[in-house]
């Protein structure tokens, strides 16, 4: 197992076989005035924007200009402005449906687009026609100025379309593009073949580091020890440096490895991309052929898009931050109450797996007159001894659980999501269970669907932590903000049976 890094966009150099970026001739001067990091994803907005600010100019110009100097008639700018926004709309839509802002063509500076463009504008033209036809808003446009206008937009268009392809090859040329952070497994043949300015313009990548898969001809139904070991270190660095996707660079013939190595990266909550090997590559550049999309393959998908990441997270903080001020003078009491009872720390601290299976350290009240939080971890029972007096009543009532609310602004927990178990648990039941593991792809919870289906307490059977993870599988694969917000309420209702709680 040979793992090989690459900082901000550069390879480390550290093996010769792995293919070094060919720098672009394009802007070399742009890093020094400009510092401005752009997502890769948000190049081709960036270009459609431009595209619709150069069409409105054109339809105030040359629309003003035809009316003002030819007709003499008054500039009616709402008129012109109305026309150009939605000829502007409908050439960036007709432009994304069509391919014409995809990243692969706009990054080939040789590759001639003025036939694009102009089809393009004539099929823009045509639909205003239409729309001005069935409106029967014909008569309010001045033809001379639609001429104008087209004319001019048609003209700019085509002036500027190389310029704005050489602008985004200079971002991407002075690492001011930032692609999706992603750690690279695949064999060395495959790896070599990748540069890192080819992950980043063909596949939106931008690479942290990559680890080179052993290949000794072994064709068992399970991994070896170097490719597992590989696989544990790609895992690793992807929790670790906090990628944004795992990215495989292996033959597309040897199936047999890639159902292994997919089948091992199911623990992980990260995308999985499976990137064309050096054969369909060279396919795809053949000038016979004519490529569509990328051809990489997405082999596992994150369970949360970015949307419902941002929205969960909305909830989270705005939750989080109201419990803590209305429940605050509660949790001073508690902790009066704690110092009062019996000597000890007033927080008890446990180390526990979070998102991805990252540890961090869960805040609760202290409830017992041990800190166990090692290989060996002893759940709570009725009647435990251990538990002080103060802390029976803070179990019983969940104000144990309180303090999590600072996991939860700390980015480390979400107010609904599986119930995070000491690391003694979780090591135990995920050789037990084989779906135990799927319990990580998402932020742990201080509440969650098992805990409000009964499932809450000492699980002293397997059967008991099978249905628990079974709860937050579905949970997991159903999610949605209201499912959330209903799991919150039942929880207030629950937390009243007391059921359970020891």
């Amino acid at each position: 197992m040979i793992k090989e890094k690459a900082s901000s966009g550069q390879s480390s150099g550290q093996n010769s076989d792995l293919q070094q970026p060919v720098p672009s001739p394009y802007g070399s001067g742009l890093r020094r005035y400009f510092r401005i990091r752009f997502p890769y994803s948000a190049l081709k907005y960036l270009l459609a924007t431009f595209d619709v600010s150069l069409i409105v100019v054109s339809s105030l110009v040359g629309g003003g200009f035809y009316q003002v100097l030819l007709s003499g008639d008054p500039v009616q700018v709402q008129t012109l402005m109305g026309v150009g926004a939605t000829a502007a709309l409908l050439y960036a839509l007709i432009g994304q449906a069509t391919g014409f802002y995809d990243l692969r063509i706009v990054l080939s500076i040789r590759k001639r687009d003025g036939g694009r463009v102009i089809a393009l504008w004539c099929l823009v033209s045509l639909v205003l026609t239409l729309l001005a036809f069935l409106l029967k808003a014909g008569a309010i446009f001045s033809r001379g100025s639609i001429i104008c206008f087209g004319l001019l937009a048609l003209s700019l268009l085509l002036t500027f379309r190389r310029p704005s392809k050489q602008l985004a090859a200079s971002l991407v040329a002075s690492g001011q593009v930032q692609g999706r952070r992603a750690v690279l497994l695949g064999t060395r043949e495959e790896l070599a073949a990748l540069g890192v300015g080819e992950l980043l313009e063909r596949f939106g990548l931008t690479e942290i580091e990559r680890v080179i898969l052993g290949v000794d001809g072994n064709h068992s139904f399970a991994l070896n020890d170097n490719e597992a070991a590989s696989l544990g270190a790609a895992l690793a660095i992807a929790r670790e440096r906090r990628v944004d996707e795992i990215v495989l660079a292996l033959p597309w013939n040897d199936t047999r490895k890639i159902e292994l190595i997919r089948a091992g990266l199911r623990i992980s909550p990260l995308p999985v991309q499976l990137l064309p090997d050096r054969r369909i590559r060279s396919l795809a550049g053949n000038p016979a052929f004519r490529l569509q999309e990328t051809l990489s393959l997405e082999i596992q998908r994150g369970p949360l898009s970015q949307a419902e990441q941002f929205s969960k997270r909305l909830l989270d903080i705005v939750g989080a931050t109201v419990g803590l001020v209305l429940l605050a003078p509660l949790m001073f009491i508690a902790a009066l109450a704690i110092k009062l009872d019996s000597s000890g720390p007033i927080f008890f601290l446990q180390r526990r797996n979070g998102f991805n299976a990252k540890q961090f350290a869960i805040f609760k009240f202290r409830t017992m007159r041990v800190m166990e939080d090692g290989p060996i971890v002893v759940q709570a029972t009725r009647s435990d001894p251990r538990v002080t007096r103060v802390g029976r009543i803070l179990r019983e009532t969940s104000i144990d659980e309180v303090p999590q609310l600072l996991n939860v602004l700390r980015g480390e927990m979400s107010l609904v999501g599986p119930r995070p178990h000491a690391l003694a648990h979780d090591s135990h039941y995920g050789d037990l269970l084989a779906d135990y593991a799927f319990r990580h792809h998402v932020k742990p919870g201080i509440t969650g669907w098992a805990q409000v289906r009964g499932y809450r307490g000492e699980t002293s059977r397997v059967e008991q932590m099978k249905g628990r993870v079974d709860c937050d599988l579905w949970y997991i694969n159903n999610w949605n903000l209201l499912l959330d917000l209903r799991i919150i309420l039942m929880t207030c209702f629950a937390l009243t049976r007391r059921k359970n709680a020891y």
